[in-house]
């Protein structure tokens, strides 16, 4: 149980992030523990994806702390903090259109040695035989659903400890949801800790040990996945009913 661990893998502190002369993170504040899956829920433009970012090191905070296994990352570019086992599967998945798959995963595993990447190559080919089918394939031909396992299986190949899923499920049909939701449940089980920022609330909170709700770049509502997901406040904002 979270209540028993002592240091969180990830944590952030008071994080306080501008575009220009917009104030579009108000000290948000957040953990995740080893072997959890945290969500961040909340509607478009609350800061969800702003937040992912800023973790990553894509954006550079005005003000906060971000702390991964101990070490200070805050403000780091994310060329330095992907070796140190955090990595973000950008929204909109952001392949290499004109790159083929292979070509996509090699540029995953960047900061790791050939002998690892020949190792990941194989781990992922594995988790996503679909992949392993269009090896050869520009990514730009892939349908939605593999462009986003392309996203998540390039992830992958830095070998994170933690890895962060900005809306795995976006514009994908059901059954697409499903697998996705599948693939995430499966890498939890394997031993990846995961934050995921997900705009269907109803999936993210059945598979989420802990939930974050964002406001308008503030925390307004944390606590255990299952309690929210059966909260009304939450359910009338984010789950239809």
């Amino acid at each position: 149980m979270t209540e028993t661990r002592q240091t969180p893998m990830l944590q952030v502190s008071d994080l306080q992030v501008y575009y220009g002369a917009i104030h579009a993170i108000k000290g948000v504040s957040l953990e995740v523990y080893e072997d959890e899956i945290v969500t961040l829920i909340g509607a478009n433009g609350a800061g969800k994806s702003t937040t992912l970012n800023t973790i990553a090191g894509l954006l550079k905070p005005k003000s906060g702390s971000v702390v991964f296994e101990g070490k200070s990352i805050g403000g780091l570019g994310a060329s330095k903090i992907v070796p140190n086992g955090l990595c973000l599967c950008p929204e909109g998945r952001r392949v290499f259109q004109q790159m083929t798959v292979r070509e996509n995963l090699e540029m995953g595993g960047y900061c790791r040695t050939a002998a690892e990447n020949a190792e990941a190559l194989a781990d992922v080919f594995g988790r996503f035989p679909r992949l392993k089918e269009r090896e050869r394939q520009v990514a730009g031909t892939l349908s939605g659903g593999e462009q986003q396992m392309l996203a998540m299986a390039r992830a992958l190949m830095s070998r994170p400890r933690l890895l962060m899923l900005d809306e795995p499920s976006m514009g994908l049909a059901p059954i697409l949801v499903e697998q996705i939701f599948d693939i995430i449940q499966e890498l939890h089980r394997s031993g990846v800790t995961i934050l995921l920022v997900e705009q269907n609330a109803q999936m993210a909170l059945s598979v989420a040990d802990r939930a974050y709700v964002l406001e308008t770049g503030t925390i307004t509502m944390s606590g255990p996945a299952e309690e929210l997901l059966h909260n009304d406040a939450v359910r009338r904002a984010y789950l239809g009913n």
